[in-house]
């Protein structure tokens, strides 16, 4: 009769994980970097190379880091939600084109417009390394004093901007 128990209990186990695993949202991954320091970088800009951009320029303003790439179908999901924030004015947007073709990225943002105050050229993905990039697109909400705040997985939605984001930009503005 043992013999035929452990490999039942065993069975039941693994349902139990499954059944948890389920449950959790992966967008909801919790970050390592929240409330630390984002890390900083200086990269060229994606219509400009020879112009660099250090997330050290932003101190001193709230702004969002967001990581897309023109090969990512959920960047394009978002995008209407990023241009219209970006209409409102509200916080600028950072773009991180993430293991992209720089000629790509250009006709994409031609094609379907461009929500980003600038965008910088990561071609080889090292940046979004040192972020804990799981995959594009994620979204990050960056402080004053350059404290990663939050992080997004996944495409974000108007919901998303108008219950989380939003009023967390509007505390850290204060």
């Amino acid at each position: 009769m043992n013999r035929f128990m452990w490999p039942l209990i065993s069975f039941f186990v693994l349902l139990a994980f499954l059944g948890v695993g389920l449950t959790l949202k992966p967008s909801e991954v919790p970050s390592p970097l929240i409330g630390k320091p984002a890390p900083d970088f200086s990269l060229g800009q994606l219509d400009a190379p020879e112009q660099t951009f250090s997330a050290q320029g932003m101190q001193g303003k709230v702004w969002l880091l967001n990581v897309w790439a023109s090969w990512c179908a959920a960047c394009l999901d978002e995008h209407p939600v990023l241009l219209d924030l970006a209409k409102s004015g509200v916080v600028p947007i950072i773009g991180l084109d993430y293991k992209d073709a720089r000629d790509d990225a250009l006709a994409w943002l031609r094609r379907h417009g461009d929500p980003y105050a600038l965008s910088v050229f990561d071609a080889q993905g090292r940046v979004g390394i040192d972020y804990g990039v799981y995959g594009v697109p994620e979204t990050f909400v960056i402080d004053k004093a350059g404290i990663i705040r939050y992080k997004h997985i996944g495409p974000v939605t108007s919901a998303v901007i108008r219950d989380t984001i939003l009023p967390l930009v509007q505390e850290l503005q204060k």
